[in-house]
C-alpha cells in the first residue's frame, strides 16, 4: 500500500504576506474560503499540545493509531448511556478529516480506524501530531492552530500561554458550539475550557483556573489585511502550485511600521476632506538608492464598493498634469539650455496650433527657471521641451521605463503638461532617479534584488540642481518641511492631483482623485495632495539626509534680475548654482550705465564737456520680453530714448542684428487654404534693445511693419522665399524657407 498523504489533495493553507522583519501584514483566505496559517509543530507552544493531548488523547505516543481501551470505554458509554468520552484518537481524527470521513456508523467508524493504521505505519507520531493541529476545526472559519491562536487570541501559537491553549484545545470537540462569540459568554465553551483546566490541575499539579468558568474568548481578533492591494498583486504574480507553496509565506519589502503610518495618515486626511468630495487616495512610499518599496497604499478603503475599493491606483495609469515638469528642467540643465537663474520667456505663446495656457490662465512675464519649475509655469516648460536634443522629453521617459505607447509624435507639446499616461509605480521610478543615482530601475517588491550597472539618465550635477529649484521655499505654512523636495500634478479637467516628495533617501508619491474619473474642483493638487504629501512625512518622521553640492556644481555670484555673471552695474546679486563648461552664463548685459542730458534727459553718446551730463544705470530688455514684463505688470526701469544726431546713432550697438524666431531656415511651411488656422505664417524676431519697430520683406516685396514684441501674420503664397527683418537701426537678418499650400 503507497505511503498516505496527511493532507487532502485540494487542501491549501491561507497565502501570507510578511514584511522584510517577518511581520505578519495579510492573511488571505484560502479558495474553500477559510483561514489556515502553517505553522510547524517546533512552533506551537508546548502547553497546547499539552493540553490538546490531555482533552483529546493522553495516550497519543503509545498507541499504534488506535487505543483499544479508549474505543471499549466510549462503546461501554453508549451502551450503557453514561458520557465516558469519545474513543477516537488524534490518529483517528486526522484520518477523518484528510478522507472526509463519516464515522457515526459502524463501517465509518471501522473504515477510520483502517486509515488510522495505516498513517501510523507510514508517518512519524511529530509528523501526525503537526498535520492535526495544521488541520483541526477552532469554529466558524479557522481552521489550525496557527490561524486560532492568532484570530481568537491575537498571536502567535508559540506565545500561548496555558491558559489561552487550555481554551484554543476545546474548541476541535465541537467546533460550532463552542464557536467563540462576538458578544456575550459562550457558555458551553466557558465549562469545558474550565474542565480542562481542572483536569491538568489534578493531573499536573497546575494551580486553579486563574479566571474561573467565567474565562472565554470573546470575539475574533482582526484579521491581519495590511497591504490589500499589493498583497493580492503578489499573491496572484506568484501563485502556490501545491499545499506545501500555499503555506510558505511571501516575504516583501514592505515596511510594517511605514507602511501602517501612511495608511493611517491616507485614511485621516479622506476622512477629514471628505465635505469637499475628497473620498479617495493612494500612497506609495519608496527607499530611492534599493528601489525598495516601504508602503503601498492602493486605495483609501479596500472593502468600500462607492469609491472600488477594491481597484490598485499604484497601477492604474492616469494623466500626471505638471508632474513631469522637474525632468525637462533637468534635462535642459544637462544639455547646456539654462541654469537655475535663467530668465525663461512665461507670456502668450503659440508653438504652431498649440496654444498652452498656465493654470492661472497669467502671465508672469520674464522669470528665473527655478521660479518657473517650483511654480509650474506652463508655458516656459513647454518652450523649453520644444528645445531639448533628441530624443528629448519623450525618449527620456520611455528609457526610464515609462510605458508611453505612443511615438513622440502622437503627444507633441503637451506631454510636459500631462498628455500622456503614467503609473504611480513609473511617477516613483522617476523620482527615485532623480533622488538617487538617475539610473532608470524598476522598483522592488522584495529586498535584496540583484542589481544590474546602468548608464545614468541624468548626471550628479542636474539632478542635485533640480532638486534643489523643488525645495519648499519660506513662509509656506502647510509645506513646512525645508528638507522635501517636491512637485505636484493637477490633470485636465480637475480628475488627478498629484504630489510628488523626496526626503533624504526616500521618495513618496501620493494621489487623490476618483477611479472612475469624476472631475472634482477640490482636485488642485497644490491645494489637496501637497497638503497630504507633508502630513504623511510628519507622520513617517524619516531621517533626514544634509548633502553637499557633487564636485561639478559651482556657487557663485549672480545678477538677481538677468540671472548672468553680475557686472559693476548690477545692485541685486545672489548665489546660485551652475555647472561649469556646461551651463550658458556670460556678463550680465541688461545693466548698462549710460550718459543722460541734464537739461533734454535723452541718452547722448559722450561727454563733450560743453554740456551738463549725469551717469546712470538702466536696464535694456529685448523687445519682447519687455513687453512680457508689461503684460505681466512688472514695471522695469528702462532708458530713455537717444538724442536724435548721427553722432549718437553711430555709437549705438551696430552689432545687435535681430534673429529671426519664425519662419525657421531650411523648413517647409504647408498652409492649407480650406482651413482659416493654416492659411497664415507667423513672423517674428528677437530684436536688440530699443529697437522700436521691425519691416518685413519676402525677396523683393515688403510684407509689413510691426512691434518687435508682437507677430506679423504673413499669408504667404507657393514658393520658395527669402525672408528679411530689418529693424529701424538699419540692421537686418534673413532666411531660406520653401511654402506649399495644399487644399
Amino acid at each position: 500500500m503507497p505511503k498516505p498523504e496527511l493532507y487532502p489533495p485540494e487542501f491549501r493553507f491561507s497565502r501570507t504576506l510578511e514584511d522584510r522583519n517577518g511581520r505578519l501584514l495579510h492573511l488571505a483566505l484560502t479558495p474553500d474560503a477559510k483561514y489556515r496559517l502553517h505553522t510547524p509543530l517546533k512552533e506551537i507552544s508546548p502547553a497546547l499540545i499539552e493540553a490538546t493531548l490531555t482533552l483529546e488523547d493522553r495516550h497519543f505516543h503509545d498507541h499504534p493509531g488506535v487505543n483499544p481501551l479508549s474505543m471499549l470505554r466510549a462503546a461501554w458509554g453508549v451502551v450503557s448511556g453514561s458520557a465516558k468520552g469519545g474513543g477516537s484518537t488524534i490518529t483517528m481524527q486526522l484520518a477523518r478529516l484528510r478522507y472526509g470521513l463519516h464515522t457515526r456508523t459502524p463501517w465509518g467508524k471501522a473504515w477510520q480506524m483502517v486509515r488510522a493504521l495505516q498513517i501510523e505505519r507510514h508517518h512519524s507520531k511529530d509528523e501526525i501530531l503537526d498535520a492535526y493541529l495544521n488541520q483541526a476545526p477552532y469554529g466558524g472559519n479557522v481552521e489550525g492552530v496557527g490561524a486560532a491562536s492568532l484570530l481568537w487570541c491575537g498571536k502567535l501559537a508559540r506565545e500561548l500561554t496555558m491558559r489561552e491553549a487550555v481554551a484554543l484545545s476545546v474548541l476541535p470537540q465541537s467546533p460550532t458550539t463552542r464557536r467563540p462569540r462576538a458578544t456575550g459568554t459562550n457558555a458551553s465553551l466557558s465549562a469545558a475550557q474550565h474542565r480542562l483546566w481542572e483536569r491538568l490541575r489534578e493531573e499536573r499539579g497546575l494551580p486553579s483556573d486563574p479566571l474561573d468558568a467565567a474565562f472565554t474568548l470573546r470575539q475574533l481578533q482582526p484579521v491581519p489585511r495590511e497591504a490589500p492591494h499589493l498583497a493580492r498583486r503578489l499573491f496572484a504574480e506568484k501563485p502556490a502550485a501545491d499545499r506545501v507553496s500555499s503555506g510558505v509565506a511571501l516575504r516583501c519589502s514592505l515596511n510594517g511600521e511605514p507602511q501602517r503610518g501612511v495608511e493611517q495618515a491616507v485614511n485621516d486626511y479622506v476622512e477629514r476632506k471628505r465635505e469637499v468630495g475628497i473620498t479617495n487616495a493612494c500612497a506609495l512610499l519608496v527607499h530611492a538608492p534599493t528601489r525598495e518599496v516601504l508602503a503601498y497604499v492602493g486605495s483609501s478603503r479596500f472593502l468600500d464598493a462607492t469609491i472600488q475599493g477594491q481597484v490598485d491606483g499604484v497601477m492604474a495609469r492616469r494623466s500626471p498634469g505638471s508632474a513631469l515638469k522637474p525632468f525637462i528642467y533637468a534635462l535642459a540643465m544637462q544639455q547646456g539650455l539654462i541654469h537655475p537663474h535663467t530668465l525663461l520667456r512665461d507670456g502668450r505663446t503659440a508653438f504652431g496650433s498649440y496654444n498652452p495656457e498656465n493654470f492661472d490662465r497669467n502671465f508672469a512675464g520674464p522669470i528665473p527657471a527655478q521660479d518657473a519649475l517650483y511654480h509650474s509655469r506652463n508655458i516656459p516648460a513647454v518652450s523649453l521641451a520644444q528645445r531639448l536634443a533628441a530624443p528629448g522629453l519623450h525618449g527620456f521617459l520611455k528609457e526610464a521605463g515609462v510605458a508611453l505607447p505612443h511615438p513622440a509624435e502622437f503627444y507633441g507639446l503637451s506631454l510636459p503638461l500631462g498628455g500622456g499616461e503614467v503609473s504611480m509605480e513609473e511617477l516613483a521610478e522617476l523620482y527615485a532617479l532623480l533622488a538617487s543615482d538617475g539610473c532608470a530601475r524598476r522598483v522592488s517588491y522584495f529586498q535584496d534584488q540583484p542589481r544590474v550597472d546602468l548608464q545614468p539618465l541624468l548626471t550628479d550635477e542636474a539632478r542635485f540642481l533640480t532638486r534643489e529649484m523643488l525645495r519648499t521655499r519660506e513662509g509656506e505654512a502647510v509645506m513646512d518641511d525645508p528638507a522635501v523636495t517636491w512637485k505636484t500634478g493637477t490633470s485636465h479637467g480637475f480628475r488627478d492631483a498629484w504630489a510628488a516628495g523626496m526626503r533624504g533617501d526616500y521618495v513618496l508619491v501620493v494621489w487623490i482623485g476618483n477611479f472612475n474619473g469624476k472631475a472634482n474642483p477640490a482636485f488642485i493638487a497644490r491645494e489637496c495632495a501637497a497638503p497630504l504629501l507633508f502630513e504623511v512625512f510628519r507622520h513617517l518622521r524619516l531621517p533626514m539626509k544634509r548633502e553637499a553640492p557633487p564636485a561639478g556644481v559651482a556657487q557663485v555670484e549672480l545678477c538677481a534680475v538677468s540671472g548672468q555673471l553680475p557686472t559693476p552695474h548690477c545692485q541685486h546679486r545672489v548665489q546660485g548654482g551652475f555647472i561649469p563648461g556646461v551651463s550658458p552664463i556670460t556678463p550680465c548685459d541688461i545693466h548698462r550705465e549710460v550718459l543722460i542730458d541734464a537739461a533734454t534727459g535723452l541718452r547722448v553718446a559722450r561727454e563733450d564737456g560743453k554740456r551738463a551730463v549725469r551717469r546712470e544705470v538702466y536696464e535694456f530688455w529685448p523687445p519682447d520680453l519687455l513687453e512680457m514684463f508689461r503684460l505681466a505688470g512688472v514695471p522695469r526701469k528702462t532708458a530713455p530714448p537717444l538724442e536724435a544726431n548721427a553722432e549718437t546713432l553711430v555709437a549705438a550697438d551696430s552689432s545687435a542684428v535681430p534673429k529671426i524666431v519664425s519662419p525657421r531656415a531650411a523648413l517647409v511651411y504647408t498652409l492649407q487654404a480650406s482651413d482659416s488656422k493654416r492659411q497664415t505664417i507667423p513672423l517674428r524676431a528677437d530684436a536688440a534693445p530699443g529697437v522700436s519697430r521691425v519691416f518685413w520683406f519676402a525677396g523683393s516685396r515688403f510684407l509689413g511693419a510691426s512691434d518687435p514684441a508682437v507677430p506679423l501674420m504673413w499669408a504667404a503664397s507657393a514658393g520658395k522665399w527669402q525672408v528679411h527683418v530689418l529693424d529701424d537701426h538699419g540692421r537686418s537678418a534673413a532666411v531660406e524657407m520653401r511654402v506649399e499650400v495644399v487644399p
